[in-house]
């Protein structure tokens, strides 16, 4: 399987989940996708990871992004699985658990690093657009759990800088200054764009206040 790059279209699929089948493309429909694997059920990362993802959906949904888990067990064990999630992280799982127990998705999206291990996948996180591209990859090993408010902050980034001619620099926060993309160089269209004006610590380094806030 050769790595999915940014821009590529992400990989269609229909597999079983806890919820029934899921048709991916179909599921995303015209919303954002965070796509993250599992090493495996019932393990103690994994399971503060479920339950903060569900926690945070009214941050999903304000976003217009749906989730989908991925593990390599089947349907059977994520239903007692996000049974001990709901009880122990005091939430309750809202979204769908691929049962990827023939490893089809898995293989689709190269989650397992068989250097890492033969078996188990990699704690992968995609985030893709409404046209189905690849807008972010991540990979972390099977002993980190994954930083939840930073995949947020990304998409936060993504939709920002596809909406308005900017960049967001080192650390970004919503609501904090952006930058002004450098291949924008009419003086004109740039006080259109951006009426509370900007300051050029260089000419390519022009900051200016978030553009939608």
């Amino acid at each position: 399987m050769t790595q999915l790059r940014l821009g590529d279209t992400a990989p269609d699929f229909e597999q079983k989940s806890s919820v029934g089948t899921i048709k991916f493309h179909e599921y995303l429909g015209d919303s954002w996708g965070v796509l993250f694997s599992h090493p495996a059920d019932f393990t103690p990362v994994c399971t503060t990871e479920l339950g903060f993802t569900a926690k945070l959906a009214g941050e999903f949904a304000k976003r217009n992004v749906k989730v989908l888990a991925l593990s390599v067990d089947p349907v059977d064990s994520h239903s007692k699985w996000i049974d001990d999630i709901n009880e122990t992280q005091n939430t309750t799982v809202n979204f769908p658990i691929l049962a990827d127990d023939d490893r089809k998705v898995a293989e689709l999206y190269d989650m397992i690093h068989p250097n890492a291990s033969v078996t188990a996948t990699v704690r992968s996180v995609f985030i893709i657009d409404p046209n189905k591209k690849v807008r972010l990859t991540i990979t972390y090993p099977a002993s980190t759990g994954r930083n939840f408010n930073e995949i947020l902050r990304v998409i936060d980034s993504l939709q920002l800088t596809d909406s308005h001619s900017v960049a967001t620099p080192v650390n970004w926060q919503d609501g904090d200054d952006v930058i002004i993309v450098p291949s924008l160089k009419d003086e004109e269209v740039i006080k259109q764009k951006f009426p509370k004006g900007y300051k050029a610590v260089r000419p390519y380094l022009r900051i200016t206040p978030q553009p939608n806030k």
